[in-house]
């Protein structure tokens, strides 16, 4: 009988509920997540970090299809309430495709936490490349929960996006399938635009 050796890949999210971070202790944190950031028991990052004493969540920001996986594909997202946190919701799905300077008013810190698909032309890596803009403008830590990426680290394929073209479902130079993570291409957009380095609350075990 052969005998598989079974390892479990922890994310950003899970390693930050077990061990925290110093730099966003009881600091006042945005979240941009939708039903894909969750836990390893499938909880929302946004219930958790709101029931948590770790960090002190004041806001929520929707992407397409927003917060809660109700608007559907290509719908304008509204700026609203969360049901179940009480928190306020900004969408990053509508009139603004960037977080404004009144959004990010009395934040410390914007966290990402979204399971990107591995695809240059998905929204959610424009989102998180728009809000990293943002917050360096506004002087704010940018902090990504890092995520596998789902088909692969390893391969890399497609056409290169030409600048010319950039848009909303393509806001860098990077292959179709470019094999990164969210955490590694916050740290690519930073280093190429000149933000500051993200804060990446890392993976275990992945590979």
């Amino acid at each position: 009988m052969v005998t598989v050796e079974r390892s479990l890949t922890r994310t950003g999210l899970d390693v930050f509920l077990a061990e925290g971070h110093p730099e966003l202790s009881g600091r006042r944190v945005g979240l941009i997540t939708n039903p894909t950031g969750v836990d390893r028991r499938l909880r929302s990052a946004a219930d958790l970090l709101h029931e948590s004493d770790m960090v002190d969540l004041v806001a929520l920001f929707g992407p397409e299809h927003g917060v809660r996986g109700a608007a559907q594909a290509g719908e304008k997202v509204e700026a609203t309430t969360d049901p179940r946190t009480g928190l306020p919701v900004h969408s990053l799905y509508g009139d603004d495709l960037h977080p404004t300077s009144d959004m990010l008013g009395g934040l410390d810190a914007l966290i990402f936490d979204i399971q990107d698909v591995g695809v240059r032309y998905a929204t959610y890596i424009s989102t998180m490349a728009h809000a990293q803009e943002a917050a360096a403008a506004a002087g704010l830590p940018f902090v990504v929960f890092d995520r596998p990426n789902p088909i692969t680290g390893v391969s890399v394929e497609g056409n290169v996006l030409d600048p010319a073209f950039a848009s909303f479902v393509g806001v860098h130079p990077i292959p179709i399938r470019h094999g990164m993570t969210a955490g590694e291409l916050a740290r690519l957009f930073a280093a190429e635009h000149g933000w500051p380095e993200p804060l990446v609350v890392g993976m275990q075990g992945w590979r």
